[in-house]
C-alpha cells in the first residue's frame, strides 16, 4: 500500500492507495497517528482503496474517535465496494462520508 500525505491550510489529505487489509491497516493508522495531536481536519481520500477489511474498519474507527475529540474527520472518493461494506457494517451512519 502506498500512502499519500498532503497539507493545505490546516487540513490533512491522506491517500492511501491499494487494499485496506490485515496487512496495510497498521501502516495507516501510523500515518494518521504520526500527525499527532495538532491534527485538527483530517480527509481520508478513499479513490484509491478498493477493498477494506475488520482491520481498515478498525483503523477508520479508532482515527474517528480520535478526531472527535480534536477535530473532524471524513472520507472521500468511497468506492461502490468499498461503500458496501461501509454500509453492511453501518459505519456509513457513523462516518462522514462525502
Amino acid at each position: 500500500m502506498n500512502i499519500n500525505i498532503e497539507k493545505d491550510n490546516g487540513v490533512t489529505v491522506i491517500k492511501p492507495d491499494g487494499r485496506l487489509d490485515t496487512t496495510t491497516a497498521p501502516e495507516l493508522e501510523k500515518a494518521i497517528n504520526d500527525e499527532g495531536a495538532e491534527l485538527k481536519s483530517l480527509v481520508l481520500d478513499f479513490k484509491g482503496v478498493d477493498y477494506i477489511s475488520s482491520a481498515g474498519l478498525r483503523v477508520l474507527l479508532t482515527a474517528q474517535k480520535k478526531m472527535n475529540a480534536q477535530g473532524s474527520m471524513e472520507l472521500i472518493n468511497v468506492s461502490e465496494p468499498v461503500m458496501d461494506i461501509l454500509e453492511m457494517t453501518g459505519f456509513a451512519d457513523i462516518l462522514a462520508i462525502r
